[in-house]
């Protein structure tokens, strides 16, 4: 998983990104971000990047962000699912295996 560093978030149109927004005193978050890590693992295609969504309040808004963790998949630069609900690893593998090329 990469940390994204930039001041602003560009979505790549050529390729599907995967987003993981947090919160550094979320312990939900982390447990989130360990099965993510997981998932890095078990599909290195997967572009997957981290954001600290205290640093992005106006994108926060403009994606309509209702909670943290949060998983947002952009497939071709449109934002196309928001995943909430961090079940399981086997769980987030078959929800995002539909977006390997």
């Amino acid at each position: 998983m990469i940390e994204w560093n930039e001041q602003t978030i560009a979505i790549n149109e050529d390729e599907n990104i995967f987003l993981y927004l947090h919160t550094p005193l979320c312990g939900t978050c982390q447990l989130a971000k360990r099965m993510l890590t997981v998932i890095d693992e078990l599909m290195p295609s997967l572009n997957i990047y981290e954001i600290n969504l205290n640093y992005f309040p106006a994108e926060a808004k403009d994606w309509e962000i209702e909670s943290v963790p949060c998983l947002l998949v952009f497939e071709k630069g449109i934002l196309k699912e928001k995943i909430y609900a961090f079940q399981s690893v086997g769980y987030l593998h078959e929800k995002l295996k539909q977006y390997i090329a």
